[in-house]
Formats: structure tokens, sequence, C-alpha cells
């Protein structure tokens, strides 16, 4: 079996609902993100998933990924993973893109980064690390992570530069899948919020 990764974005928070940059500040999920973690968990649980048993977890250790983790029933199966932290972002940490832009106009996060926090290179470093260990054994991994890091993984896994990840949205409470397709990375399902409708 080629394995795969599951990535599960964590429920909404208010600096997410606020467009806020949200890196390492240990922000609770709010009610709403509570409920999506719940109902993702019961999806993750039906069929086709079943549970997925064998497969193994990791999750970010900050509050929103490890909560949403507990709540959508994999708390005692998974492992935190400093890895899968979000962005450092910085001097620009629970800014919003507007804000940022009101002193740097042309200011594009993919193309120039953050001041004062992690570099491109070093979230492309830790992307790859993630993709190393996911297709490291013959199993599935599930993890349970944040918007930019999640997204940067999903570029390193298709062999793209870190950039490619402006390419591809990611919403709270989300479900992808990064798969296999002709022998090569291939993206089998992406930010698939089927669980929270209805």
């Amino acid at each position: 079996m080629a394995p795969r990764i599951l990535l599960a974005r964590h429920g909404q928070t208010e600096w997410s609902l606020l467009g806020k940059h949200t890196g390492r500040t240990d922000i609770p999920l709010l009610e709403e993100g509570r409920r999506g973690a719940k109902l993702l968990g019961e999806r993750l649980h039906r069929g086709p998933w079943d549970g997925l048993e064998g497969v193994e977890v990791r999750t970010s250790p900050l509050a929103r990924a490890h909560e949403t983790c507990e709540l959508a029933g994999f708390g005692d199966r998974a492992d935190n993973w400093d890895a899968l932290m979000e962005w450092d972002y910085g001097a620009y940490e629970g800014m919003t893109p507007a804000e940022i832009k009101a002193g740097r106009p042309d200011w594009f996060i993919w193309r120039d980064g953050v001041p004062e926090g992690e570099t491109l290179a070093q979230l492309s470093d830790r992307a790859d690390q993630v993709v190393d260990w996911a297709r490291s054994a013959d199993r599935d991994v599930l993890v349970f992570a944040h918007g930019h890091i999640l997204r940067s993984i999903a570029a390193r896994w298709l062999g793209e530069p870190v950039s490619f990840a402006a390419r591809v949205r990611l919403d709270p409470t989300s479900l992808s899948v990064l798969g296999w397709a002709y022998d090569a990375p291939a993206l089998e399902r992406w930010n698939d919020t089927g669980h929270l409708e209805g």
C-alpha cells in the first residue's frame, strides 16, 4: 500500500474567524469549532473511514489542534509533534493581512515571508519532515494541524515549492487527503467540509 496523509485542520477560533495570523499564540476553539471537530470525528468513524484503524495519528501540540484531535475521537492514539505547529509569524502574529498591507501594500506572505519569524525555507523544511515521515512506512497517517503548515505539507507532497501553498485554500475543520495517481503524488481530496453541512 502506498502511504497517504489525511489532513485535518483545527476547528474555528476567534482569530481564524477574524482572519488574524495565528501562529504560536495558543487560541482556544470557539463552540462552533468544537462542534465541527465532533462532526469531523463522526465522519471519520463511519464508512468508508471506519475509525481509521491502524492509522498513525499525530497532532500539533497547540490547543486548537490538540482539542480538535481529542473531540474527533483520536486523542488517545495521537502523539504531539512540534513539526505540525503553525508557521511562526513573528512580528505579524495576531495581525490581519489588511493591517500588514497598510504598511506594506505589495506584501504577499508566500513570497515575502514574515519579519522576526520563521522563514519560508524553515517552513518548507518542516513540511518536508512530515512528508518524509508519512512516506516512511506502509501505512496511512492522520494529522491535526493548522492552515498554513497543512498547505505547505500539500505543496511539498506534490514536489512543489512551498509557495505553491498560496494556491490551495484550506478552511477550518476541513478534511483533505494526499495520495497517489499513476504512481505520482496527488491530491485525492481537498478542503472537504461536507461533514459541516446541513
